[in-house]
């Protein structure tokens, strides 16, 4: 287990986000909005098609944080959710140690769209070394 320092980075690439995705999403979840599965739902209500769950982007992010510690190590993680992660786009999702104070790393979080669109802003604290 690696211990954390201040300017250390994590980038992962989601999974394309394909409609088969957000239905298992929506099962797993049980969010049913037809805003996620239905794409006359959406364009009932003026938007072109679905959309990824914000908490299925905010899951990826969670991959990233466990593939980075283990779970136990994770004392806080949120985020604020800023654009939608439209079907068929690859979010990248990416973590940068800003600080370790005290024995915790603080991360700020991101989910990216290819063209450059922040779909999520977040941030987690870490014990920034593992246990001995």
């Amino acid at each position: 287990m690696t211990s954390l320092n201040t300017g250390d980075a994590l980038t992962i690439q989601a999974p394309k986000i394909t409609r088969t995705a957000l239905a298992l999403y929506a099962g797993a979840s049980g969010d049913h909005n037809p805003v996620h599965i239905d794409t006359d739902a959406c364009k009932a209500v003026g938007i072109p098609d679905v959309f990824a769950h914000g908490m299925l982007s905010m899951a990826y992010l969670g991959r990233l944080l466990t593939d980075w510690v283990p779970q136990g190590r994770i004392r806080t993680f949120g985020v604020r959710f800023s654009a939608i992660t439209p079907v068929n786009s690859a979010p990248v999702c990416e973590g940068v140690v800003t600080k370790v104070e005290d024995g915790l790393a603080h991360l700020d979080l991101t989910v990216t769209l290819p063209d450059g669109t922040v779909t999520l802003q977040g941030s987690a604290v870490v014990t920034a070394a593992p246990a001995n």
